[in-house]
């Protein structure tokens, strides 16, 4: 008898808590939803992401908290940027809030002083705490540490400072063997499969960014040949991918950054040695095979893994926003025919190129985790216009999701698309049963 009562009693006590748990959610989710909507946001959102320090008792475990500040940037007060909502996971205050207040629609904000000083500290000790670098980057990179900031936070160079360089030198003495024995050859030695695969990189090369005219240069696109060839070979699970060519083009970038200066508009790769293409190459294919590494279902056949996503993402958008949820569903517009695209190629189309870099900061940020961020990063990115898909048919929106009006965007649409995804990761995170299929 007692037993049953006791059984009875924790029962409702467990519903109780769901209940609460329930009421709890869904009245955060409906606050951060008006926060959230498009115009109605009071500034960018700002976010702060940091490790709590040991406390008294020596405990070894360190647990994550959160603060997110709002700025005022478009009306630029300094009382309105004093301003902050905090949705934390602690109740502990972080000192360097104030630093965070960056020029977003210049883009400085992973360059102010308070920042590169943390980087410098980070990467100028013999060992480089990673977990500590993640934080650091989440945020953006200033430009001129981001390569030897994306070969650390990949895996791809040693957190020890003084294996770094012998790591790195065989590494790419390792591709350049690579290229000698499966690019560098003539096409009798190749399988028929073979030549057919060099063949669709030959021709997906041109088109990769076909916007920016660094990319239609002949050195480069044969740069980008080697690299996806070599990779291709090397990973026959998957092999070549459409899309894959679209991955290398940040990492190129990026490592070309350390020996050309200026606008990538101007740059040229004709004067280099090759050598120095030798080793770009390297640092390009080492960091694109680390990449996938996390991500290896999403190119094999019927990319199991961009599927699966792209149904989170659908599951997503309609926990977040069900109004334009259930207008896409009532038009018949399915998520694969627009959102496969942005996880095959992570945006790199429907976006600026400008920007490419500094989403990537995230990205490579979020480590392992990545692929179930992305979902969230996708959500915040097509909600961006969630009023006007509701006014729009089928045909209408395809067209529009097609063809996104991103070609004017700054750093701030870019820092707020990942501020709600941050966000909304966080109160889904706190509450898996949500997302439950």
């Amino acid at each position: 008898m007692n037993s049953n009562n006791n059984s009875s009693s924790h029962g409702e006590v467990d519903q109780r808590n769901k209940e609460s748990l329930d009421s709890r959610f869904n009245q955060t989710l409906k606050n951060v939803q008006g926060l959230l909507k498009g115009h109605s946001i009071p500034g960018k959102i700002l976010l702060t992401r940091r490790l709590d320090i040991l406390d008294d008792s020596g405990s070894q475990e360190r647990s994550p908290s959160y603060q997110r500040s709002f700025s005022q940037n478009d009306a630029g007060t300094s009382d309105d940027m004093d301003k902050s909502v905090e949705l934390t996971s602690s109740t502990s205050k972080n000192e360097d809030a104030a630093n965070e207040v960056q020029n977003s629609a210049m883009g400085t904000r992973a360059t102010d002083s308070a920042r590169v000083t943390k980087f410098t500290k980070e990467l100028s000790g013999q060992m480089v705490i990673l977990e500590r670098l993640r934080e650091l980057a989440w945020s953006g990179v200033p430009p001129y540490m981001r390569p030897n900031v994306w070969r650390l936070l990949l895996g791809y160079a040693p957190p020890n400072s003084d294996r770094r360089e012998g790591v790195l030198r065989r590494k790419r003495l390792e591709y350049l063997d690579c290229v000698a024995q499966f690019y560098d050859i003539p096409d009798t030695e190749r399988s028929a499969d073979e030549i057919n695969m060099l063949r669709q990189i030959a021709v997906d090369c041109p088109r990769t960014v076909p916007d920016v005219p660094f990319f239609q240069q002949a050195q480069v696109q044969k740069s980008l040949e080697r690299i996806l060839y070599t990779w291709a070979i090397r990973h026959p699970a998957s092999g070549y991918v459409q899309g894959i060519n679209d991955l290398v083009t940040p990492f190129l970038v990026v490592f070309l950054s350390e020996y050309l200066e200026g606008s990538i508009d101007s740059w040229s790769i004709s004067d280099m040695s090759a050598g120095k293409i030798s080793n770009i190459e390297a640092d390009c294919y080492w960091c694109l095979s680390k990449l996938l590494d996390g991500m290896q279902d999403h190119y094999t056949f019927a990319q199991p893994g961009i599927q699966r996503l792209v149904f989170k993402l659908k599951e997503l958008v309609r926990r977040i926003d069900e109004p334009v949820s259930r207008h896409m569903e009532d038009q018949g517009l399915e998520y694969l025919q627009f959102a496969f695209r942005w996880f095959n190629c992570l945006l790199i189309r429907e976006i600026p190129f400008h920007l490419v870099t500094r989403l990537w900061d995230t990205y490579l940020a979020e480590g392992d985790a990545l692929p179930d961020f992305l979902v969230y990063i996708f959500a915040s990115f097509l909600l961006t216009w969630s009023d006007e898909l509701q006014k729009l048919d089928f045909q209408e929106m395809v067209m529009f999701l097609q063809h996104l009006p991103t070609q004017n965007w700054t750093h701030q649409e870019l820092e707020t698309v990942l501020s709600r995804a941050y966000i909304w990761h966080s109160m889904f995170n706190s509450s898996p049963s949500h997302l439950a299929s």
